[in-house]
């Protein structure tokens, strides 16, 4: 069988959506494994032994050219998550068995349903992707962390752009999509004291991030040495790269924290009180320390008429110095603290 996984969105979605390719590979002999993603996200999946091609799709895209995504011997495709003009495009390109979720009103463009609140927040990410191949009348097991591939020769220039800070290297990300981030001075000033302390720091992030976090941590005095600041000039490989090399990434609850996990390095990861980012939904499958702000869970964020609209400076850079070293001890266990 010819089976499309879908799930065109977020670095960290896609990333939490390859033990589905994994365990379809060991229930399924013989299948042959595509994923349906962003142009940006593709790359991630290079070399994967779990996914034998890639297809990509903007959301932009007319529906002949996303209808086109499903052709070409696609047998199922698995909607991980329920876009609907995806889900209309394989209708119209007649793919045999098309499974999504059952509770949506343009469900009945699926033949296969599966019927499973994720808005309960029960379950992780990864354990609810995997209970969607229950629409293939497949069982599937126990979710096995997501692993990615690196080449001898990108992990050679991951370590090389290192060679000029000292170790341990500590690789922080201020960026991510999330309304609710840890402030960009705080990273700086986190930063900063990580290069004073004696770590290897370096800056990661996309060009927007970049942009953001120049303009929010201004400061008179440049980067001390010690921080390499590499935010707008990395592809996903070469981030991938840099992280395999590292012995910590400290980040919000983003795609580069999974990707560390990912790659087996320990992950201090600051997630925000909102029900829809709670950890038993969305933390890293590795090892770490995940700090959370120890104030009531909320369904959204209000701003400041909330009486803990300060939830996030509770983290302190002291406290996330101490706990970026307690991630570089900790190899084989996730550990959630409350400050």
């Amino acid at each position: 069988m010819n089976v499309l996984i879908v799930r065109p969105d977020g670095l960290g979605d896609v990333l939490l959506s390859l033990p589905v390719a994994t365990q379809l590979r060991s229930l399924l002999p013989n299948v042959t494994i595509g994923f349906l993603t962003s142009p940006t996200v593709a790359p991630l999946l290079e070399s994967h032994p779990d996914v034998d091609y890639v297809r990509t799709i903007r959301f932009t895209d007319p529906l002949s050219e996303l209808r086109r995504a499903f052709s070409q011997g696609v047998e199922a495709a698995v909607f991980l998550k329920p876009f609907r003009r995806l889900m209309w495009a394989a209708w119209l390109a007649r793919v045999p068995i098309r499974v999504a979720t059952g509770y949506r009103w343009y469900s009945l463009l699926a033949n296969r349903r599966v019927y499973e609140h994720r808005s309960e927040f029960f379950k992780h990410e990864s354990e609810y992707n995997v209970e969607m191949l229950s629409g293939l009348k497949l069982r599937p097991g126990k979710v096995d962390p997501p692993t990615l591939v690196l080449t001898d020769q990108e992990r050679s220039a991951g370590a090389f752009s290192w060679a000029t800070v000292s170790s341990p290297r500590i690789v922080v990300h201020p960026g991510g999509l999330s309304a609710r981030r840890w402030r960009s001075e705080h990273y700086r000033d986190l930063a900063v004291e990580l290069a004073r302390t004696g770590y290897g720091v370096m800056l990661t992030g996309s060009q927007t991030e970049r942009s953001r976090f120049e303009q929010d941590a201004r400061s008179p005095t440049p980067l001390p040495a010690g921080i390499i600041n590499r935010m707008g000039q990395l592809s996903i490989r070469e981030l991938m790269a840099v992280i395999a090399n590292a012995h910590v990434v400290v980040s919000g609850a983003t795609g580069p924290a999974h990707m560390a996990a990912a790659l087996k390095i320990p992950t201090v990861s600051l997630f925000d009180p909102r029900r829809n980012n709670l950890p038993v939904r969305w933390k890293p499958l590795g090892t770490g320390i995940l700090l959370r702000p120890d104030v009531p869970t909320c369904e959204k964020c209000i701003g400041e008429a909330c009486p803990y609209w300060d939830c996030l400076d509770r983290f302190t850079i002291d406290k996330v110095v101490a706990a970026t070293g307690q991630a570089i001890e900790a190899s084989s266990a996730f550990t959630i603290l409350h400050v």
